[in-house]
């Protein structure tokens, strides 16, 4: 198993919890990402929003690009895990900076593609909004440009949306033959277009059982593929490790107490009815994003190490992790999980 981490870029993953000592600031970021590594941990997933959909849209936010190349800088050892959403980037030039950002970071930046769901911060910033399936679309077609651009010299391509000309790219990135793409998504477009054309499939928080029903999914989806390799499989989790699961189970309580009045509440409704989830959210899932604890990270080391057992005998090689204040919570977990 491969314990990545969300960079907290919008100061936290608690709804109902305003401050949660995690100061949405690039020194702040900075030391985590560097002791992460110290600690042992494999990556950081850094997620690309103009807005804040944590804390509301008022709220301070990060910008995913320049943190990830500020990050290759100071660190030597975590995958920078970006997140790109095609609506709001140019492919050809996207594939560019990723690049670039690839050789500053000796091989170690890798995408996470992501085909938007939050209209309001598309309209804020000028970007027009397609509907579900017409991102989709953009998406598979982006790729192409990116990996095309990535791939060959004087590469052209002539589509619905995207149209390049003799592009030349260089330096290519050093990850061959690509950096790895990572995607997620639950309508059957997006599982669709995964399956074709990206590397690894990403879960939100759900528990074993129907992690397990996922990936056997997915990979009846991928054998239509032959030539291409086996999906890597990767879920969330909100991790809580205590002294016992009596103690998790009041810190669960404590945070998950939440009204719909809260901050962030009208874009969480965006993220549903825009998303096409599979399965129905109550505002216990509101309370922490991604649906993070229904992976059930919580309660004590062995019980923790246990659900970790479970994910792994799924197929899951990779889990992205969720705390708060994570730079105390991160210390805990290595010391009881991955020491």
């Amino acid at each position: 198993m491969r314990y990545g981490f969300w960079l907290p870029v919008f100061g936290g993953w608690l709804r109902n919890i305003d401050d949660e000592s995690m100061p949405v600031t690039w020194p702040y970021v900075r030391d985590l990402a560097v002791r992460a590594e110290q600690l042992g941990f494999d990556l950081t997933l850094i997620a690309e929003l103009n807005l804040n959909d944590i804390k509301g849209p008022e709220a301070d936010s990060l910008d995913a690009w320049s943190t990830t190349a500020a990050l290759a800088a100071v660190t030597s050892k975590l995958e920078l895990m970006v997140a790109v959403r095609p609506t709001f980037h140019s492919p050809a030039l996207l594939a560019k900076q990723a690049a670039n950002i690839d050789r500053i970071s000796n091989g170690r930046l890798t995408l996470n593609v992501v085909s938007s769901w939050w209209k309001d911060e598309a309209t804020r910033y000028g970007i027009p909004f397609d509907e579900h399936d017409d991102r989709y679309a953009r998406t598979s077609e982006w790729l192409d440009v990116v990996n095309g651009c990535w791939r060959e010299r004087n590469f052209s391509h002539h589509g619905r949306l995207y149209t390049v000309r003799e592009n030349l790219l260089a330096p290519k990135p050093v990850a061959t033959p690509r950096p790895t793409l990572y995607a997620g998504g639950e309508s059957e477009t997006a599982k669709n277009l995964i399956a074709a054309k990206c590397d690894a499939y990403l879960m939100h928080g759900d528990s074993p059982d129907i992690v397990a029903a996922k990936v056997s999914d997915m990979r009846r989806r991928r054998a239509e593929h032959p030539h291409l390799p086996p999906l890597v499989f990767g879920v969330t989790g909100y991790c809580i490790v205590r002294d016992s699961d009596a103690e998790a189970d009041r810190e669960v309580a404590r945070i998950t107490d939440v009204k719909q009045s809260a901050r962030g509440y009208a874009n969480y409704q965006q993220f549903i009815t825009g998303s096409k989830l599979e399965t129905e959210l109550s505002l216990r899932d509101y309370s922490v994003s991604n649906r993070g604890l229904r992976s059930g990270l919580i309660g004590s080391a062995a019980t923790v190490r246990q659900r970790f057992a479970d994910f792994e005998a799924t197929g899951c090689s990779l889990v992205l992790l969720q705390s708060s204040p994570q730079h105390s919570e991160m210390e805990r977990f290595a010391a009881e999980i991955i020491a």
